[in-house]
């Protein structure tokens, strides 16, 4: 089943996107989530015009994305956590305890944007991917210190 994509989905694609699908999960989730459209002639001429008439706004939200990248740089942040005798920490460090270092540090990432490379159970030294654009993507390096 081909359908249009109406938001990014996580796995299979991003806006705008015509992608082929099982028919369940097309029929029964994406298209009653309001996550995509069938695939036929009149939807796809209706995403034409909207991809031509969005063109130079996908450039300005590039750009931003850009300089949010450049501003977040080669920053390492510290993410205080509670550390027990052996090195392991009390839970694990969330993708929201990033997002609120990053603000602390004036730029402004939302958390679903966030993912870590690996789980973060031990103090010591991360790194995690900020998917700030289908086209800019940036690592950013933390260390899980003691709380202490």
């Amino acid at each position: 089943m081909e359908v249009i994509l109406k938001d990014d989905v996580k796995g299979l694609g991003y806006k705008n996107d015509t992608v082929d699908v099982k028919p369940g999960y097309g029929r029964n989730y994406l298209i009653p989530q309001g996550l995509a459209v069938i695939a036929d002639k009149a939807n796809k001429k209706m995403v034409a015009e909207n991809i031509r008439q969005a063109a130079h706004k996908a450039d300005k939200i590039k750009n931003d994305a850009q300089e949010i990248a450049n501003s977040i740089g080669d920053i390492t942040l510290e993410i205080p956590a509670k550390v027990g005798e052996t090195g392991k920490i009390f839970g694990s460090v969330t993708t929201n305890q990033l997002s609120e270092a990053l603000k602390a540090k004036g730029i402004d990432v939302d958390r679903k944007r966030i993912s870590f490379d690996q789980d973060v159970k031990t103090a010591g030294e991360y790194t995690a991917s900020i998917n700030l654009h289908k086209e800019v993507k940036h690592t950013v390096k933390f260390n899980v210190v003691s709380a202490e």
